[in-house]
This record gives structure tokens, sequence and C-alpha cells, in this order.
């Protein structure tokens, strides 16, 4: 949990990036948004569920990512076992347009996936005929916290 001193300023950032996005500020958003802004690696569905407090429904977490997601506000990131988990963008990415071209690293001790802005995904050529849409990588091993 933030200090207390940094509740007021989640709660801005929060504000603006929902006005910003075109969404209107319930409190299912605020609280899903908060948890994104308080952890530092990307969160499951399943994550948000258990760490929100209350309990929101499945349907209402899902259509939550989905709205950030589209709206550019956070990113998904595949995982080994196939599932999805969600990170917060940055500040260049906005409705539709991703801007998220960094690595992405998931710890096998603490299952926490970070993203790794630092290092940029690699330049991949293509052959003719073909366009890329997303690029993604997921670099596997032990992070800086579990080593």
């Amino acid at each position: 949990m933030p200090a207390k001193d940094t509740l007021p300023d989640f709660e801005e950032k929060i504000a603006s990036l929902l006005k910003k996005s075109h969404l209107s500020v319930t409190e299912s958003r605020r609280k899903i948004l908060h948890l994104f802004l308080e952890h530092a690696g990307a969160l499951s569905h399943g994550d948000i569920e258990r760490k929100a407090g209350e309990k929101f429904d499945r349907v209402t977490v899902y259509r939550t990512l989905q709205a950030f997601v589209e709206k550019g506000i956070i990113h998904t990131i595949p995982t080994a076992d196939n599932s999805i988990r969600y990170a917060l963008c940055k500040d260049d990415c906005s409705a539709g347009h991703h801007h998220d071209h960094h690595v992405h690293f998931l710890c096998h001790r603490c299952n926490n996936t970070y993203c790794l802005d630092d290092v940029v995904t690699p330049d991949i050529k293509l052959p003719r005929g073909y366009v890329a849409e997303q690029v993604e990588v997921l670099v596997e091993g032990v992070c800086k916290n579990c080593r």
C-alpha cells in the first residue's frame, strides 16, 4: 500500500487517465487502476480479483480490462502458459495504438511479470508480404528481487 501522502496523487492520476481516455470515473475502474499504479509488475485477471479488496464480478473486471486495453491505458502480456497479464502503458499509448515495444520478463520464483522498459524489442525483418502488427518478447528466468 502506498504512503498516505501518495494517495491523493494516485486519485488525481486515476481521474486524469480516465478522463483523458473518455471513460467515466466509476468505482470499479478507479480501484482496478489503483491496483496497477501500486503494483510494480503485471497483473492477471485473477490477481485483480484477489487484490481488489471487495468482490467484483468476473464480467466487470473483464470489461474494465478490455476498456483499458482499447483506450491505451494498459497492454496485454502473453505468458508461457497461454494466460494473459496486464501492465500499465506508457504515456505515448492511445486508443488502438500501443507503443509498448519493450521486453517482458517472467520470474519463475515469484511468478511476477515485469516490463523491462529499457530493453527494446528487436527489429524483426519479415519476408516480403508479411506485415507485423505486434511484436511480443517474453524472457523467462529469475528476477533481481529473487536472485
